[in-house]
């Protein structure tokens, strides 16, 4: 549904977005993640039609969004970020509006507005003006203009900015419900909302893609993953971070506390020997040991902490 090919945007001196190429599939949730200024939003802008590309090109739907930009677009349900609209509209109005830019008319109007109404709860304030929501409604005003059409693709750019945790919880089964006939990038910074929501993302940082992946497999690349978690008790720290450290599969290990006779501990994989079992290893190892083993479990990776690794400059990552 969207194929967006070696995409390239230039600001006067600035490479806002340099060589981006990736496609969305329909049931696909792609996240896109990356920090401040990395060109997420750029991209989304480009791949929506709002910006022209500097070069490269994008297609939504087989359509091409420069060549064929109406028929591109026919199809795109988009939710910028800030959540824009005319202040001095009350939400009905401007979902009218917005129902009638989409070539809706009659009773497909009405039933395209009450749709999105009730999709995005917003059956308290349907005759308020705009200019008088909270932050919140405001967002979910302008996420239900972006779904009043049922368009087959969706972009949206932070799309749980300013709602507070249960309005989060909402968008995010919004989002799941819908994702089966839809292709689906959004924007976040909140990284739990990519492990629960998304079947892939990407990790953009300076203009350029640096990771593509399920959430899986984006964990899997953390230091963490594989990383066995031990809870002993009445021992001291010492042997066990010698013994641990021995075994062929370990090439580090972090004491993580040490109070009132208990510990805890945490065993770094080799990751170029993957076909350790670390787990059964240190268990044996304790068996050996006589450890009073409380806890053990592995690991399965952070997704903050592969963010981190991949985004921050190797100076900040040193402190």
């Amino acid at each position: 549904m969207i194929k967006v090919k070696s995409l390239c945007k230039v600001f006067g001196a600035k490479i806002a977005v340099n060589n981006v190429s990736f496609s969305v599939e329909r049931g696909e949730v792609l996240g896109f993640l990356g920090p401040n200024g990395a060109g997420k939003s750029t991209t989304m802008r480009m791949i929506t039609g709002y910006y022209p590309p500097t070069s490269g090109s994008v297609e939504v739907g087989g359509f091409d969004i420069l060549e064929n930009p109406i028929e591109a677009k026919r199809l795109i349900g988009y939710l910028p970020e800030n959540a824009p609209g005319y202040a001095d509209m009350t939400v009905h109005g401007f979902l009218s509006f917005a129902a009638e830019l989409r070539g809706l008319h009659g009773d497909a109007r009405k039933r395209a507005i009450h749709g999105a109404v009730e999709m995005c709860f917003l059956e308290n304030v349907l005759f308020q003006s705009i200019d008088t929501l909270s932050k919140g409604y405001k967002h979910r005003t302008c996420l239900a203009q972006s779904l009043i059409h049922d368009p087959e693709v969706l972009i949206m750019d932070e799309p749980t900015d300013g709602l507070d945790p249960n309005q989060k919880h909402e968008v995010r089964n919004l989002i799941r419900r819908m994702s089966p006939n839809k292709a689906i990038i959004f924007s976040t910074h909140i990284l739990e909302e990519v492990e629960e929501t998304c079947s892939r993302a990407i990790i953009i940082d300076r203009g350029t893609i640096v990771a593509n992946g399920t959430p899986a497999e984006l964990k899997a690349r953390s230091e963490w993953a594989g990383a066995v978690y031990l809870q002993l008790s009445a021992i001291g720290s010492a042997p066990v971070l010698e013994s641990l450290g021995q075994l062929s599969g370990v090439i580090r290990t972090e004491l993580l506390s040490e109070a009132n006779g208990r510990l805890e501990v945490r065993a770094i994989p080799d990751k170029k020997n993957p076909n350790v079992n670390l787990t059964r290893a240190i268990y044996e190892l304790s068996s050996q040991q006589h450890w009073q083993l409380d806890q053990i479990h592995t690991e399965v990776g952070r997704l903050d902490e592969v963010f981190r690794s991949i985004t921050l400059p190797d100076t900040v990552k040193a402190h």
